[in-house]
């Protein structure tokens, strides 16, 4: 069974969406089997694997709704990785979901058909703390946040670890937060240093050791529709997120025995 993470922070501008089609990139060339879902209604992950937004006909939108299964909606692409793409249609699926049953777990129910097919599924999450982000909360075992580095990112980190708290309480209790990735670092600055150490000394087991730089290969990658791993493969950008997606790696057994627990516990 695929072990799910959700991309997750409602600031936005953090390198979420950028995070977690890198990130997804390099497992995949791992050798891992990895699906991405797209559950931001920009759509910039859908676009980022080369998919037009308005040729996705099923997508995550049409999951959520229930007018189709997860397998239906799945996409294959020449980067290794699947994805459920967006489209606009997922703007208005927090009203629609409203007076649906089940509507913080839909997600969940929707992969829960394709989740032995892989051995990892990415959730991109909107930069928001609404209906959508908390279906893709309550779908996943673990939570991955990237953090920028500067100080109005750990003030909405704080709000963001409150929320999860809250989805823990009442959707999701073997919920784990398992991993912080910051990002944009730039270890020529003093408030890049200062933003980093202040995270790592507040969760020291969590936090990556990697940091993903600030890359002008990194911001240009998405406008040729390609990860930084395609776009400029022996780049710095591209060499940090391989370099985290293979610390990620090495600590997914711990992630996996702590998330035991943790349902153990409930």
């Amino acid at each position: 069974m695929a072990k799910i993470v959700a991309v997750a922070n409602q600031k936005g501008g953090v390198g979420k969406t950028t995070t977690a089609v890198n990130l997804s990139s390099c497992v995949a060339a791992l050798g891992k089997k990895v699906l991405i879902v797209d559950l931001d209604p920009q759509g910039n992950t859908t676009t980022g694997y080369g998919i037009s937004k308005r040729s996705v006909d099923i997508g995550t939108y049409e999951i959520l709704i229930g007018e189709a299964d997860a397998r239906q909606a799945v996409r294959k692409t020449e980067f290794r990785t699947d994805v459920i793409g967006s489209n606009t249609r997922l703007a208005g699926a927090s009203l629609e979901m409203i007076d649906l049953p089940g509507r913080e777990s839909r997600l969940r129910k929707a992969l829960a058909g394709v989740q032995k097919d892989y051995d990892f599924i990415f959730i991109d999450c909107p930069p928001s703390l609404d209906l959508l982000t908390l279906n893709g909360l309550s779908a996943c075992d673990s939570v991955l946040i990237p953090v920028q580095c500067e100080y109005y990112a750990l003030e909405g980190l704080g709000q963001l670890i409150n929320t999860i708290g809250l989805v823990q309480e009442h959707f999701n209790p073997s919920l784990l937060v398992s991993t912080m990735l910051i990002t944009m670092f730039d270890k020529r600055t003093l408030l890049s240093r200062e933003v980093h150490d202040e995270v790592k000394n507040h969760y020291p087991t969590i936090v990556l050791n990697t940091t993903i730089p600030r890359t002008v290969k990194i911001s240009e990658a998405p406008s040729f529709n390609q990860s930084v791993i395609a776009y400029d493969p022996k780049g710095m950008g591209a060499i940090a997120y391989c370099e985290a997606a293979l610390e990620i790696a090495r600590r997914s057994q711990t992630v996996l025995k702590a998330i035991d627990a943790r349902r153990n516990e409930n």
